[in-house]
């Protein structure tokens, strides 16, 4: 999670077993969807003391209705991308899908927006995007209903299909008859936009991290196997991400040397740069640890629920018989 952005990426660290490995398929009552395994780990984070302004992703997760029930289950608020051309029940004459929905809008364009507000997104590098944003209307979805449909774009009449969002959220209209019982704080258009910015920022420095790290560098082919390299995947992140948050430390000048001379040896030595800074900062709780700040332990030790695994050795076959002492 994303402290500074306040936003939950969901279902990354988790990795959904495939159906073929339970015995009754996806029926079995332990297969888990990425839907599932998302809500349960946002709950999880929440119920250890994790706060988030709101959960966001694309909408491979929005045409799910236990990941929504689920999410309201635990009282977090969301913000997720619809389909297009998802349909929705409504009367004939009313709009069926999220692109219906922002075509009955009035703008026809960045010079005539209609009904559309004025957002500027800032990016890392320093430039300056203007988007126009409204509230629509679709089925269930309404600025004073419990779910509200925002259309986010660039051209509020042209609707270009890469530059276009159809998100849906929990987070009340400041005018909406329930925001003042909402568990949620009222929201603007503009704090609904910036929220969902920051998903492409989490998923992109996520997928490049992972990589680097060696998220599928690995040689093992069993279900367990993988789930560990994962797992030290996962800490290494954990790690990283920890790190280049805290700020710069003084060095510990009574660290022993990690390299002593112990005599020459062939070839030529070059000494390394002395660093600048510890790689982990402050105290740890067992040695050799870096310190894992305020998170609860459970929640790393549950990425692992296996125990060490034993292989049965299997017969021995002709031409391949084993050698014993």
């Amino acid at each position: 999670m994303d402290r500074r952005a306040g936003v939950l990426p969901v279902a990354r660290t988790a990795l959904p077993p495939p159906a073929h490995h339970f015995r009754r398929g996806r029926a079995d009552p332990d297969f888990r969807t990425k839907p599932q395994i998302s809500t349960a780990l946002a709950a999880r984070g929440k119920a250890a003391g994790f706060a988030c302004r709101a959960v966001v992703d694309d909408c491979a997760y929005s045409v799910s209705d236990d990941w929504y029930l689920a999410l309201r289950d635990a009282d977090l608020p969301y913000v997720v991308a619809l389909k297009p051309h998802r349909g929705t029940w409504a009367r004939a004459d009313e709009p069926h899908t999220p692109v219906d929905a922002a075509r009955a809008l009035t703008g026809t364009g960045p010079d005539h927006p209609g009904d559309s507000t004025p957002v500027e997104r800032h990016f890392r590098d320093g430039h300056t995007e203007t988007w126009w944003a409204t509230d629509a209307t679709l089925g269930g979805y309404g600025p004073h209903s419990p779910c509200r449909l925002v259309v986010a774009t660039t051209d509020p009449g042209l609707l270009p299909e890469k530059a276009t969002w159809y998100l849906t959220t929990n987070l009340p209209h400041p005018d909406a008859p329930h925001a003042a019982v909402s568990t949620h704080p009222p929201t603007s258009l503009a704090e609904i936009v910036r929220l969902y910015g920051l998903r492409h920022w989490t998923e992109q420095s996520y997928k490049q991290i992972k990589d680097e790290l060696g998220w599928a560098d690995f040689q093992v082919g069993s279900d367990i196997a993988i789930r560990r390299h994962q797992t030290l995947v996962n800490c290494a992140f954990s790690f990283c991400w920890n790190q280049w948050f805290a700020p710069p430390g003084p060095l510990d000048a009574t660290a022993p040397d990690p390299c002593p001379d112990e005599g020459t040896e062939r070839g030529s030595r070059h000494a390394p740069p002395a660093p600048t800074a510890l790689l982990a900062q402050g105290l740890t709780r067992r040695p050799l640890l870096a310190h894992p700040g305020d998170h609860p332990d459970p929640l790393v030790a549950g990425l692992d629920r296996q125990g060490p695994t034993t292989r049965t050795p299997s017969p021995p076959r002709r031409g391949h018989l084993r050698q014993t002492p």
